[in-house]
């Protein structure tokens, strides 16, 4: 059975840092394209993050670009989001999400198609 597992999740103030990671028993790892999802109460969940398969092509949304990072290690089939400089918007549930691509680019920018999802990780950011 796959399985996504995030964690990292936590309380933290403004300004401050959290590196979360999705560990997948994905067989065959290097082939999928994997991003990173955020939803809070009564909103829909949104893109934060997407990487490919070897990691030399990244995304951002622009509420977090020069904050976040997403990076990966096929090795140890796991995927990470860096968040620097944590604002009080950015509190929600993370989620890790997998879609199979092979050599090709990344995922898409919306919850549609992709095959796999973690539980998700509480991130909250204290003012």
């Amino acid at each position: 059975q796959v399985q996504l597992v995030e964690s990292g999740g936590g309380l933290v103030q403004t300004g401050g840092s959290l590196r979360l990671s999705c560990a997948a028993s994905l067989r065959s790892f290097s082939t999928y394209a994997l991003s990173w999802f955020r939803q809070t109460p009564g909103k829909e969940r949104e893109f934060v993050a997407g990487i490919n398969w070897s990691g030399s092509s990244t995304a951002y949304a622009d509420s977090v670009k020069g904050r976040f990072s997403i990076s990966r290690d096929n090795a140890k089939k796991t995927v990470y989001l860096q968040m620097n400089n944590l604002k009080p918007e950015a509190t929600a549930v993370y989620y890790c999400a997998a879609l199979r691509r092979g050599a090709g680019g990344l995922g898409p920018r919306t919850t549609y198609n992709y095959e796999y999802w973690g539980q998700g990780t509480q991130v909250t950011v204290s003012s």
